[in-house]
């Protein structure tokens, strides 16, 4: 989750208003259908499921914070597992969620605020909007509303996703918005085990193609301004499940973010790696 991290003046708080009011009239007034129905069945195919470590071991981050981000990921997913989005709805991530407050249990978590990582209510939670906004990657749903995240905060630990392949979140104007535009229902599955943060896209129908996500034009670029950049692209790839045939490729999304580590730091040896 992400935070402006600007001191608190006039302007800050008009600003704070107006969003807040902007995203209750789209939500309440606009006429939008938004998923709000969950089902304690599960629905019987699944289209594409993903797991991500609920502890990394972050240089100059306290350890405290990820541990409060498992009890803010517990009570969001207790409040998303199980939506139903039918044909026509919207799913909003805030929306469903709604502010994540103290009163409601949440802890200080894991915040970004101008690239650095700081403790905040309900930190952690760009974890959970990072994992849906990968699965549905890997779906025919459609983002309708995605932000990158604007800093590039650690050097990549076995990362097995591409780089700029998430979606930040700050209540509530940053949101996660994914549209049905499909005559099958889908429904979001999501689990915290011991280790890992789970979900699973799946559908009253049986899915007639697969997706995969490929990275393109990846690079570090030295700014004028004396920093680096790290940027990339993604494309979508669209299988026909029963033939594995190429059907087609679309862009997903540009992705740049500033840069706070040197890109010339080199990834640690592994004891296996080592001859």
């Amino acid at each position: 989750m992400e935070d402006p991290g600007r001191a608190v003046s006039p302007r800050r708080i008009a600003g704070t208003v107006y969003h807040l009011l902007k995203s209750h009239v789209y939500w309440y007034v606009s006429g939008t259908r938004f998923a709000t129905e969950r089902l304690s069945r599960n629905l019987p195919y699944t289209v594409f499921s993903h797991s991500s470590p609920l502890l990394r071991n972050l240089r100059n981050t306290d350890m405290w914070m990820q541990y409060n981000k498992i009890t803010n990921l517990s009570i969001a997913v207790g409040r998303l597992d199980g939506l139903v989005v039918g044909p026509g709805r919207v799913f909003s991530f805030w929306r469903q969620l709604g502010k994540p407050a103290k009163a409601k249990g949440y802890l200080p978590g894991m915040v970004l605020s101008r690239g650095k990582v700081v403790p905040g209510i309900g930190g952690g939670l760009c974890q959970l909007s990072n994992l849906i906004y990968w699965m549905t990657l890997h779906t025919p749903l459609t983002v309708l509303e995605r932000w990158r995240h604007g800093y590039d905060v650690f050097p990549d630990a076995d990362r097995k996703q591409p780089f700029g392949s998430g979606a930040t979140c700050a209540y509530p104007a940053i949101d996660l918005q994914i549209g049905n535009d499909t005559e099958s229902t889908f429904q979001l599955l999501l689990e915290i085990t011991e280790t890992h943060l789970s979900g699973r896209w799946v559908s009253g129908t049986e899915p007639e193609h697969r997706y995969s996500i490929v990275e393109r034009d990846h690079c570090f670029r030295l700014e004028s301004w004396g920093g680096y950049t790290r940027n990339n692209r993604l494309f979508r790839q669209v299988f026909d499940s029963a033939s594995g045939e190429l059907i087609g490729e679309t862009p997903v999304t540009e992705n740049r973010a500033v840069m706070m580590y040197s890109p010339l730091i080199e990834a640690p040896v592994k004891p296996e790696q080592v001859h």
